[in-house]
């Protein structure tokens, strides 16, 4: 990302929504959309030319769908972030997008203040995890799998310091650092510094992948099993 300014690519194959974001976004002096495409195969290769810091992808799309395209980035070389976007909060797809290694995910009515911060924070390095969402969606997930077997531990857990593994686990029940930090007693630079740790030490790239890692290995589970 640039000081002077945050590059966003806009996905999506209807040109009334990619136009109704560029408004917004360029509404703003600190934001410029670089481009737009109608495809995951499209946004491939302006992500390449263009190289964004942001791409705001859709998810159903002709040729190459926003989950598979999403993946392709996020295993590139490209430092571009990726933000899902979906119709219904309880998506699928928004999990695979998150899977796939996106940072956030919103709905297409997103309020466009809203919008506007969630590039601004992606694009900073951080992610938007919307956490009581995200992990609503991973709970109903876990919970549509009642044979999913278990998951043998990471051996990179035991990397983790109890700390961390607290600060870990907490960051995965949907806490913000502020919130975390109340519940431990630390200060909130603390736990900034114990979230750098964790991501560097799992090799996760931002606080989304922490909450999609730790249901998939088991760190945590669905805390109310009747929801």
């Amino acid at each position: 990302m640039t000081e002077e300014n945050i590059k966003v690519l806009l996905v999506d194959d209807q040109p009334l929504l990619r136009m109704g974001f560029r408004l917004i976004l360029e509404g703003e002096d600190d934001l410029t959309v670089v481009g737009e495409s109608a495809n995951g195969i499209e946004a491939l290769a302006a992500v390449e030319r263009l190289k964004p810091d942001v791409v705001l992808m859709d998810v159903r799309m002709p040729l190459m769908d926003g989950i598979e395209a999403t993946g392709r980035i996020s295993a590139s070389a490209s430092e571009a972030r990726v933000i899902i976007l979906t119709t219904f909060d309880l998506d699928e797809y928004a999990l695979a997008g998150l899977q796939a290694g996106a940072s956030a995910f919103m709905l297409k009515d997103v309020a466009p203040e809203e919008l506007v911060s969630a590039v601004r924070v992606v694009a900073s390095g951080d992610a938007v995890v919307a956490p009581r969402i995200t992990q609503l969606l991973l709970e109903n997930f876990v919970r549509s799998q009642p044979l999913r077997p278990a998951v043998p531990r990471d051996p990179l857990l035991e990397d983790l310091t109890p700390r961390e593994l607290q600060v870990a686990q907490a960051i995965s029940q949907g806490l913000s650092n502020a919130e975390i930090a109340h519940q431990l007693f630390l200060s909130e630079a603390t736990v900034k510094t114990h979230v750098r740790r964790i991501l560097t030490k799992l090799h996760l790239r931002d606080r989304v992948q922490v909450v999609v890692y730790a249901y998939e290995t088991g760190l945590v589970t669905p805390s109310n099993p009747d929801y």
